[in-house]
This record gives C-alpha cells, sequence and structure tokens, in this order.
C-alpha cells in the first residue's frame, strides 16, 4: 500500500507530529508499505528513508516560528498527488493542506481513499489560549461555531476521520458533529521502560534545583508555545514547593522561550533544560523522575503522557486535552485545566503519596493502557485498507535563565 501523507506541520526539529510520522516511515519499511510524506519547507528537496520518502516543498515560513512553513497553494500539491498516485491520501492538518486533499480530483483522486487524522485542535490551541483570562473554554467553544462548522464541511470530503484520543474522538463529536475512528496512538515501548531509572541522573537533577535527595523531582517535555501553559505550570510548582519539597526540569525549546525562560526565573524551583536531541537522555530523565507533569488542554495525541507512563513515571495532568487519556487516580493526580490554584493542590497531593505505590501502580498503567507505535500502525493501516472494521468509532454525541547542559546532553 503506497500512502501519502500531506503534513504541513512536519518540519526538521518539530515535535510530536514529527515524533509520530518518522515511526509511521520507520513502520512502513517493517510492514512492507510506501510512505511519501509531502511537507512545506524553505526549499525543494527529498530525504529518502527506509520506508518511503520526505519531499519538502517550497513554501514561506511561519512569522512566529520559522521552523515550519505553511503550503502556498492547493495547484502543487494536486499535481504531485497526481503523479504519486497514492492508495490512501492523508491530511494531517485543518489548513490548506487538508483543502488540497478534499478538492483533488481527477482518476487517481477516484481511486485513492482519504483519511482525516486530527494531529491538531485549534480552537484549544489558539482562541482558548488567547481568551483563557476572559471566557470559559466552553464559550469560547461556541463562539468558534464558525471552525467546527468548517470541520464538519472538510470531514464530509474525506472516507475516514482518525483521532488518536477519546478526548478528540469525543472533543470532535460533540462540537462538530464529526464520528471519528480512534486508533490509539502508540510510542517505542523499548526506548521508554522503568528499568532506565537512574538514581545518581536523578540525583544530579535534584542538586541542578538545590532540592535534598528526599524531594520529589518533577519533570515536564514540550515546546515553548503559548498553548502549552508552561507560566501556569511554573506557578503552580513555585506554589507546591512553599508546602512540599518539590522541583521540576522543563525539555523543550521554541518562539515562546522568552515568556518561558522569565516564569521559569520566578518559580525558582524550575529548570529549563532546553531542547534535548539525545532521545536516550529523554528516557533515562523520564524514568529517573517522580512524576510528570503537564499543562497544555490542547494536545491530540497526549504521546508525552504515555511516554512517562511506560516508563514507570506517574502523572500530574490536567483534565482537558489528549494527555487526559493517559490520567487515572491509582497513578498520579488531576486537576482542572488552566487552573493554578489547582494544579498547585494536585502537585501537593501527588508530593504526599507514597512514591513506590505511584511507581509500582504506573508500571501496572504501563502494561494496560500503552500500546507500541508497530500496534498503532498495524491498526491504521489495516483500517485504511478495510480489513478490519473501524477500530473504536463512537456515536455522535449532540448536544530567566539560559538551558541548562547537563554530562551526556546534546542540546540543540
Amino acid at each position: 500500500m503506497h500512502i501519502v501523507d500531506v503534513a504541513e506541520f512536519y518540519a526538521p526539529l518539530g515535535g510530536g507530529v514529527k515524533t509520530y510520522i518518522d515511526a509511521k516511515l520507520a513502520f512502513a519499511a517493517a510492514a512492507g508499505h510506501r510512505v511519501t510524506v509531502l511537507a512545506p519547507g524553505p526549499e525543494d528537496r527529498e530525504e529518502v528513508r527506509p520506508g518511503g520518502v520526505v519531499r519538502y516543498l517550497k513554501a514561506p515560513a511561519i512569522p512566529v516560528d520559522r521552523r515550519y512553513h505553511l503550503f502556498a497553494g492547493v495547484k502543487r500539491l494536486h499535481a504531485e498527488l497526481d503523479a504519486l498516485k497514492p492508495d490512501v491520501v492523508e491530511a494531517s492538518s485543518f489548513m490548506l493542506g487538508a483543502v488540497a486533499v478534499a478538492t483533488w480530483q481527477g482518476r487517481a483522486a477516484r481511486e485513492a481513499r482519504r483519511a482525516l487524522v486530527l494531529h491538531a485542535d485549534f480552537v484549544a490551541q489558539h482562541p482558548q489560549t488567547w481568551f483563557r483570562k476572559l471566557l470559559p473554554p466552553a464559550w469560547v467553544d461556541g463562539a468558534c461555531f464558525w471552525y467546527w462548522g468548517y470541520l464538519a464541511r472538510l470531514a464530509r470530503r474525506f472516507d475516514r476521520v482518525v483521532a488518536g484520543t477519546r478526548w478528540m474522538q469525543r472533543r470532535v463529536a460533540a462540537e462538530a458533529g464529526i464520528a471519528a475512528d480512534m486508533v490509539p496512538w502508540g510510542i517505542d515501548l523499548e526506548l521508554f521502560r522503568p528499568e532506565k531509572r537512574d538514581e545518581g541522573l536523578r540525583a544530579e537533577l535534584l542538586a541542578l534545583l538545590g532540592l535534598p535527595a528526599e524531594a520529589r523531582l518533577m519533570v515536564a517535555i514540550g515546546r515553548h508555545h503559548h498553548e502549552k501553559r508552561w507560566p501556569m505550570l511554573f506557578r503552580a510548582v513555585a506554589r507546591a514547593g512553599r508546602e512540599v519539597p518539590l522541583g521540576l526540569v522543563q525539555l523543550g525549546d521554541g518562539f515562546d522561550r522568552a515568556r518561558v525562560e522569565r516564569a521559569a526565573a520566578a518559580a525558582g524551583n524550575v529548570r529549563l533544560l532546553g531542547h534535548v536531541a539525545d532521545r536516550e537522555l529523554v528516557a533515562r530523565i523520564l524514568a529517573s523522575a517522580d512524576g510528570f507533569a503537564h499543562a497544555s488542554r490542547a494536545e491530540t495525541f497526549g504521546l508525552v503522557a504515555s511516554e512517562a507512563l511506560a516508563s514507570g513515571t506517574p502523572l500530574v495532568l490536567p483534565d482537558a486535552g489528549g494527555c487526559s487519556d493517559a490520567a487515572d487516580p491509582a497513578w498520579g493526580e488531576s486537576y482542572r485545566a488552566g487552573d493554578e490554584a489547582d494544579a498547585a493542590r494536585a502537585l501537593v497531593a501527588f508530593a504526599r503519596r507514597d512514591p513506590a505505590a505511584l511507581r509500582a501502580a504506573a508500571c501496572v498503567g504501563r502494561r494496560r493502557c500503552v500500546i507500541s507505535t508497530a500496534e498503532h500502525f498495524a491498526r491504521l493501516f489495516a483500517l485504511y485498507a478495510g480489513t478490519v472494521p473501524p477500530v473504536a468509532a463512537e456515536a455522535v454525541e449532540t448536544g530567566a535563565e539560559a538551558p541548562v547542559a547537563l554530562p551526556g546532553m546534546a542540546a540543540a
């Protein structure tokens, strides 16, 4: 099977979308399929990979984050699709890439199956973030009826709509009347393992925070973008740290770096480690932490929470967004998304629980709730091929300091 992924937010220094698509290419190589990724970039070029090819099409950069580019028009994409003649064509954004797939016509288009894979929640990422101090999230959803209507019309042009989390599946059902197939996202279970816990690394990170060995070491991972809500989480960590010995290290970088650095400096018990290119080191840090914390309600993948759970690391998560799929009171705490005081309460409650019992429960969660990338793509490709019924379709509902480099860390 030849799959073409029109991936508007794939970039060499990207986040979850890049991780996901790179895993898809690796699975295709092992399973005998072929994947062609069409992505916007600074110039026309190709990267041949096991499992297929990444073909960058010259396009303008996004001014606020020049790592990413946006397709300039649909004609070039239509010509590429005509030449490639895919069995399946995926669109993984709600923007021009999806419009190009939806409006593609001709013989090759009639013979191809089209899938809209939900890689982003526009309303949660942007309007809900912009107006978070003024309006409740439900009011913002209502005010964005125009977007949900657009998404519903777009979805009708596709044979499949795929969500990777229950949260996203239910959200598009409630807001746009879209019945999406839910194929749980998978992660690299060989890379993220509880056995990678390193007490020496834990001690080093606590020393970086100026905390004693009995303190709770929290870790957070994600880009420095406004929808990640790092300042809110850092303020909650600071408040919690006044009641219990607790600190947080954060991995990531992005266009919002200056604001994130100021928030970390103000918190006092937060340290920024920057972008960590070494995935093995990321896995060791995750396994060595006492807990993983997150703040964004705009996640669609929830990959970082699943990676933490696969590492045997308990979780402190908001009650909205894709990461909430991984939440369970047995192995962590939840709080009202966007509520700083409730996040601080959850962190204090977490720090007062038995760390060994929490970690044991997280290891149970690893076995119960996390699947491998191979299992995810096997399910997804079988769905595309029509060899299995929809994986899990639900009825439509109505209604300021520089990043710190540790020994062995490759920062980019």
